[in-house]
């Protein structure tokens, strides 16, 4: 089984630059997507043997956004985490299947000069709780744009970025909470010590041709599913978005 998880940042853009020819060839199971920047009706997209899922932002058009597209008929399908102050801005999509839960997340960003890293504490903290809360019942995948970078082997430059969103010490000690809670950070399960991999690059200074990135997109899941994973990628040379694409295949009945 396959999942491919990619904040498009502007899924209209990104659809202008490729994003179908990548979709058509990694022909996964699931594509999830976050930062689609889109509103109800503003575009509609063929892509036969795919269900689709939308999650939008309620009140800013051109904000936030995820979506799931899958070969797979869930069981049930939640939109948001059950907080009303979480879920305005459709940060999250969850598909409920037989053996498992999949979840895709857009984070909030603790914006610059960190004038909301308070709320997003209060989401970290709400979020975790709500993936414990369906771990109870079944393994679960979370996959996105978590918003940070957890180690300083997760960016190139981690001594410049010590105050910086996305690398804050309460903002990494959060995602260090989340994995001492029963879940698992596949990529560094199978590559512990890789470095210079990175998901999202600056659109400043050549920073993605110079690979000067951070790795704030992830594939978070279960401890209980670690003996059925099989790798994980960085599409780093897939293009159309300031993040490519990341990808998880796992042995998982569906």
């Amino acid at each position: 089984m396959r999942l491919i998880s990619w904040n498009v940042n502007g899924l209209r853009a990104c659809l202008r630059q490729g994003f179908m020819d990548f979709f058509n060839e990694i022909d996964s199971d699931f594509f999830c997507l976050q930062e689609t920047r889109l509103q109800p009706g503003q575009i509609e997209l063929d892509m036969p043997g795919y269900e689709q899922f939308w999650n939008y932002a309620a009140q800013k058009k051109g904000y936030s956004g995820t979506a799931i597209f899958t070969k797979h008929t869930p069981m049930s399908t939640t939109y948001g985490i059950g907080h009303e102050e979480h879920d305005q801005e459709g940060r999250t999509i969850t598909l409920e299947y037989e053996h498992f839960y999949l979840v895709t997340v857009y984070t909030p960003n603790s914006q610059r000069g960190l004038t909301r890293l308070e709320y997003r504490m209060k989401w970290e903290d709400d979020f975790r709780n709500y993936l414990l809360h369906l771990n109870k019942e079944k393994p679960v995948i979370v996959c996105g744009d978590l918003n940070v970078a957890h180690k300083e082997i997760d960016l190139r430059n981690p001594a410049t970025n010590r105050k910086s969103a996305g690398f804050t010490d309460e903002e990494r000690a959060k995602f260090t909470v989340l994995l001492d809670s029963g879940f698992t950070d596949t990529f560094r399960y199978f590559y512990p010590d890789r470095t210079d991999a990175y998901t999202w690059w600056s659109n400043f200074a050549n920073a993605r041709e110079r690979n000067i990135g951070w790795r704030i997109d992830y594939f978070v899941v279960s401890r209980d599913l670690e003996d059925k994973l099989i790798d994980t990628k960085i599409h780093d040379r897939v293009f159309g978005s300031d993040h490519c694409p990341v990808e998880l295949e796992l042995d998982l009945t569906i």
